[in-house]
């Protein structure tokens, strides 16, 4: 006999930020929906980031990745709306734009003919990709404080930042509230598919959907193995500084700094390849607090709180990867860096296209079978 209550339409593989996005937009799709989810013994990026909703120099020499960031960017608004009504929970959602500041001149002309050049890849419209590039005393106009090295910045209007932690906790309580099984500690080992169903076998249990996502970050490259999808993620570390709650400095999100709702400061955004070690190293936080104080000398005498590093989850090309699967169709693989930035995306367009809807046309160059293409070649990571 079949037990009904391990049925769903629709398993979910993870309970990160992009898992969760998923399934709140497959729930909001009047879908049933069952989350694995693998708990606090996986490498969680969803409690480790800098909760940056962030479009500037995003999609440098791969236009599709600019046009995907900033459709999520845009829906971002209805996405908070949406979970604020649901849950009472604000994710503190701000989008003033944003700041990348830069120290030499050399630094200042890198950085624009980088947006140009995405710019041009869009259409060349000042409409089409905005931005402004900012000498000292144009950004000193706007952010009073910056430290006296600060030779200019780019700016562009799309970028903002949310309160991470809020997000999924606004999620998860959406998810709770709209009926989805959320099952922790249960880390996938198995999956079958027979008869167009999937049978997942995790935590000691099998359960069963016709469509199946695999949305476990890291664990995402063994899993798409088994159900005929490519995904050759990697970790990719960052580590981050947490400042003690300061007086309220900071309007807009900056590349490197950003204060939090609560006032709270953050400082981030180093990249390493190591591996799977998720700790932190001195060097690597000192480089990271001296940008800080250079960015903002209102920063000298702050008291740090606490420090982590998170591992990323990184494809080849720094892209993400979302496929269904040819050989087994109903199984999808979501993966990506920038669970935040994105998850407008994966709960408004992603998860209509798992139930059936038209794939959105961004994405096509994002499956995970490119990098089995001997031809295919990338040079311009995230």
């Amino acid at each position: 006999m079949t037990d009904l209550s391990r049925q769903a339409d629709v398993i979910v593989v993870g309970g990160g930020l992009v898992g969760t996005a998923v399934a709140y937009g497959l729930a909001r799709q009047k879908a049933s929906v069952l989350v694995l989810d693998e708990g606090d013994q996986a490498f969680r990026a969803s409690r480790g980031n800098f909760g940056l909703v962030w479009v500037q120099g995003k999609g440098y020499g791969f236009a599709p990745y600019a046009r995907w960031t900033m459709r999520s960017a845009r829906s971002w608004p209805q996405l908070a709306a949406e979970l604020l009504q649901e849950t009472g929970v604000d994710v503190q959602l701000r989008q003033p734009g944003g700041y990348a500041f830069c120290f030499t001149d050399e630094e200042l002309e890198a950085r624009r003919a980088r947006l140009q050049s995405i710019r041009d890849d869009l259409g060349g419209r000042p409409a089409d990709y905005p931005f402004e590039m900012l000498d000292t005393a144009a950004v000193r106009e706007r952010v009073p404080h910056i430290g006296p090295e600060v030779v200019g910045a780019s700016y562009t209007p799309m970028d903002g930042h949310a309160n991470p932690l809020k997000l999924l906790r606004a999620l998860h309580a959406a998810l709770q509230q709209r009926g989805v099984r959320v099952v922790p500690g249960s880390p996938v080992q198995q999956i079958g598919r027979t008869a167009d169903v999937f049978t997942v076998q995790a935590g000691g249990q099998r359960w069963q959907a016709p469509r199946i996502v695999l949305a476990a970050g890291l664990g995402n490259r063994t899993l798409a193995e088994q159900v005929g999808l490519h995904a050759p993620v990697q970790p990719n570390r960052g580590q981050v500084l947490i400042g003690e709650r300061a007086g309220h400095f900071l309007d807009f999100p900056t590349l490197n700094v950003r204060q939090t709702d609560e006032g709270t400061i953050q400082l981030g955004d180093s990249m390493e390849e190591v591996g799977f070690d998720d700790s932190t190293t001195t060097d690597v936080l000192a480089a990271i607090a001296r940008r800080g104080v250079r960015s903002f000398p209102v920063l000298a005498g702050l008291k740090l709180v606490r420090a982590w590093g998170a591992l990323r989850v990184m494809s080849p090309d720094g892209f993400p990867i979302y496929q269904q699967s040819a050989a087994q169709p109903g199984a999808f693989v979501t993966t990506c860096h920038s669970g935040v930035t994105l998850a407008a995306n994966h709960a408004l367009a992603i998860a209509p296209w798992v139930l059936g809807g038209a794939k959105p046309e961004e994405i096509n160059p994002f499956e995970g079978s490119r990098f089995l293409d001997p031809n295919y070649h990338f040079s311009h990571a995230h």
